[in-house]
């Protein structure tokens, strides 16, 4: 993770250090607090070379010794490590534990990987008759919607008429079904990303897609650039391939998160990465929605210096406040650089319906078909027909999820308000969950008390690389207003079990 950060976008990230400390020996104690403070919460990423002593004073206007007292300290602290001959390199102490997540107790249906697997999964839940209050598990460790039956069982009885006439071909389409290609192509036209059939492959799901992506376009050994936090997928599909993650931290202002143009442009020139993951519609975990200069800033960066991106928008239908701007493809004229788009019906209609897609050049659509003829060969072609049928009805499906995660967001804001007021949890315009500030790094403890409590979640730091973002909690609201009643209740009793004001517990979780 060879990511270079210049003493002015470390000054930027350190605006009010001096709040924490005056002059003298507690300013040089106010530094370090807030650069280990930016790590711990992730808005810095370990494995970043940090300025000099010497420019990082010059950039904050103080003397050199301020700077190379607090820079001893971090060291002494396990945040800073110096290797020879290539300067100073942020980390995280070991105590901390990288890359985890919650375990899910078996008594609770979930598994527990070894640790050198590196990740923890999302646990899978066992059986549950449904919720019911005071009873069973409550899943938020999982951002999905529940599928609309009744609009799923029509599509699925239209695609079994439709299916006789497929049974005179060999089934077998690696693009996908013309008909479906052609729906999805209008859909992402109908947005501002002008698409024609011949551009878009059906995959088995947008994780499907991203992975296709990576087999053809990322090596052994390569870079990949993603936010932090991101989409845990993302970080462990880099690491099944064999590829180094370059986090770059995502910006907070007031409890909303955006992107770093600047962080981004000197990540894609220092580290030279494969390609770019990027989630800029209802990111995944903050919510944050890429505004349109900000998009086109970012796919100019990625231009100049020959770097593809592939772009997530499974949550970009799933707004709940106002539409964002129009896909981030749509900045990219010319085809110097390819924009792959990636999108799904998991999220917009229901997660056990494995139909997904990726929009891209046609030379490159090529590369990735040639990939996976080696592999799945194809989509199923009556799952395809079910998409079909969904995708006619799809405004009208998304319109009605908007209008309940409308009430389910602004419902589980207030009742987290009233049970742990302490807890930060800002309003996000979209997507299906909160990005809490617990204020107190206990994410995965949290976690831990909560399985014990029947509440399955998923920990901050699993949305990171290096164990980042322990103080941050994803919180779901996608189940009904009364589990979600249900699961604060659980979840003041585990946080407060924890012990108020109790010094943060390290116990590593796998």
């Amino acid at each position: 993770m060879d990511v270079q950060l210049g003493a002015g976008s470390l000054a930027r990230l350190l605006t009010g250090w001096r709040d924490d400390g005056g002059t003298g020996a507690s300013a040089q104690a106010a530094l370090a607090t807030r650069v280990s403070s930016l790590l711990t919460d992730g808005r810095l990423a370990a494995g970043t070379r940090v300025p000099s002593e010497r420019e990082l004073a010059a950039a904050l206007g103080i003397g050199r010794g301020t700077v190379a007292a607090a820079y001893e300290q971090l060291r002494e602290d396990g945040y800073l490590v110096r290797r020879r001959g290539s300067g100073t390199w942020t980390a995280l102490p070991s105590a901390t534990p990288a890359g985890s997540g919650g375990v899910v107790p078996a008594a609770f249906g979930g598994v527990t990987p070894t640790p050198a697997a590196g990740y923890t999964p999302f646990a899978p839940m066992g059986p549950v008759s449904g919720w019911s209050p005071g009873r069973d598990v409550i899943d938020l460790a999982h951002a999905a919607p529940w599928a609309p039956m009744e609009a799923v069982g029509e599509a699925a009885a239209r695609a079994l008429t439709e299916l006789p006439v497929h049974l005179a071909s060999t089934g077998y389409d690696v693009l996908g079904l013309p008909v479906l290609r052609e729906a999805v192509a209008a859909r992402l036209s109908a947005q501002g990303l002008r698409t024609s059939a011949d551009e878009i492959m059906v995959t088995a799901g947008a994780q499907h897609a991203h992975a296709l992506v990576a087999r053809a376009l990322v090596r052994p050994g390569d870079r990949v650039l993603m936010e932090q936090p991101t989409y845990p997928g993302a970080i462990d599909l880099a690491r099944h391939v064999s590829a180094r993650a370059v986090p770059v931290a995502m910006v907070e202002q007031d409890g909303v998160h955006g992107w770093d143009v600047e962080a981004i442009a000197a990540a894609l020139r220092a580290a030279t990465p494969a390609v770019g993951y990027l989630v800029p519609d209802h990111q995944n975990p903050t919510g944050a929605v890429m505004d349109a200069e900000t998009r086109a800033a970012v796919v100019a960066a990625a231009a100049r210096h020959g770097v593809p991106l592939v772009v997530d928008d499974c949550l970009r239908e799933m707004w709940i406040d106002a539409p964002g701007p129009p896909p981030l493809g749509a900045w990219s004229t010319g085809g110097a650089t390819p924009v792959i788009t990636t999108g799904s019906l998991s999220k917009t209609v229901w997660g056990g319906l494995r139909i997904g897609w990726l929009r891209a050049p046609r030379t490159l659509l090529q590369r990735v078909a040639a990939v996976r003829a080696s592999d799945d060969i194809s989509t199923p072609v009556l799952e395809q027909l079910v998409a079909v049928g969904l995708l006619e009805k799809l405004d009208d499906l998304v319109a009605d999820g908007r209008r309940v995660l409308a009430h389910r967001r602004d419902h589980l804001r207030a009742a987290l308000a009233r049970a742990v007021p302490e807890w930060r949890a800002p309003k996000p315009s979209g997507g299906f969950s909160l990005w809490v500030d617990l204020g107190a790094p206990r994410s995965s403890a949290l976690v831990d008390a909560a399985s014990r409590h029947g509440v399955l979640l998923a920990a901050g730091p699993r949305f990171a690389t290096g164990g980042a973002f322990e103080q941050y909690l994803r919180l779901p609201y996608t189940l009904s207003t009364d589990a979600l009643d249900d699961a604060v209740a659980r979840l003041a009793r585990a946080w407060e079990s924890l012990g108020v004001g109790a010094a943060p517990s390290l116990t590593t979780v796998v």
